[in-house]
């Protein structure tokens, strides 16, 4: 048995209950894991309100990190005792013990303990294919600008220190003076309070009125339209994500006149679909971390008996960095 978190119907934080469910054996192309710790990210927060659609009763949580108990047949990259971490389909991280497909599972380097590995891993990999395979017509090259949407989150704060090291310029936007301080302190070049300053006019500002080449935007409605403001001709409007609500429909027709621009909404897991491409991807995440050109913050810890409220703080946007539940 183990006790997991789950939920009968979309709504609230509230919804989410301890319950022991039945671990079984792993079949075919599954392992058996004992969580370490587990990560918490906004996609969570979707799947437990309905934003996204999931079979009830669900059991939720994407990301975590821990050891191998068992692993099926077919399973050759990981064996018992292995230390592991995953960014995964389906949900069911908030868990002690679980049975998934391992393709997206990852062996954990001894030099990244649990707390980091279950931390970094949806958000690291979420950086990673934002920055080095969500480019623009041309790639980006040392010097180019590049707007980063709620760069004190989680993924936010991993971007930063990225972008530094590609020798990117990212503007990073926030909602308080404090996490624009934070995100400044871990490698973006220039900050904005979107809640007191107009960033599309800021941006303009900095890039001497010619835009940047990119925007990665997982905020959506709120910062949608003038994201599209602030980017060069031929720009790319990353969109990842719906922190504020659903971007609404819009005619792209409106896209020529403000620069011919390009769009797109990525989801990791188009990216993760392989075993080659997850383990390409974590091997480029684990050299940044371990290098030290990418530090993992995680400023919340919470014990799995408070998960409504780690659910609740992310919604009000009171945390920074990443936020990890613990067993």
């Amino acid at each position: 048995m183990s006790r997991a978190v789950q939920i009968d119907q979309n709504g609230g934080p509230e919804q989410m209950k301890i319950v022991d469910v039945q671990v079984g054996e792993p079949g075919p192309g599954e392992i058996r894991i004992r969580h370490k710790a587990v990560g918490l990210n906004f996609i969570d927060v979707y799947q437990r309100s309905g934003l996204y659609k999931l079979p009830m009763p669900l059991s939720l949580g994407m990301e975590g990190s821990g050891i191998v108990e068992a692993v099926g047949p077919g399973v050759t990259h990981l064996k018992p005792g292995d230390r592991a971490a995953y960014a995964s389909n389906p949900p069911g991280s908030y868990s002690e013990v679980r049975v998934m497909p391992a393709t997206t599972v990852c062996k954990l380097p001894d030099a990244i303990d649990f707390d980091t590995g279950a931390a970094m891993m949806l958000k690291g990999l979420t950086a990673q294919y934002l920055l080095k395979r969500t480019q623009p017509q041309g790639g980006l090259k040392k010097g180019d600008f590049v707007l980063f949407h709620a760069a004190a989150g989680g993924v936010g704060l991993i971007a930063c220190q990225w972008a530094r090291a590609m020798g990117l310029q990212l503007i990073g936007t926030a909602g308080s003076d404090a996490k624009c301080k934070l995100a400044k302190e871990l490698g973006a070049t220039h900050v904005i309070n979107y809640a007191t300053e107009d960033f599309a006019a800021r941006v303009k500002e900095i890039t001497g009125g010619q835009g940047v080449k990119v925007v990665y935007d997982s905020v959506g409605k709120d910062t949608w339209d003038k994201s599209l403001d602030c980017l060069q001709p031929f720009g790319l409007m990353a969109s990842f994500g719906n922190a504020s609500g659903p971007v609404p429909p819009f005619a792209p027709g409106i896209l020529g006149p403000k620069g011919s621009l390009y769009v797109t909404r990525q989801t990791l897991f188009t990216h993760i679909a392989t075993r080659e491409a997850t383990q390409a991807m974590a091997d480029d995440l684990f050299a940044a971390v371990t290098s030290g050109q990418v530090k993992i913050r995680i400023d919340q810890r919470y014990p799995l008996e408070q998960v409504q409220q780690a659910h609740r703080d992310l919604e009000a946007r009171k945390t920074t960095g990443c936020t990890i539940l613990t067993l």
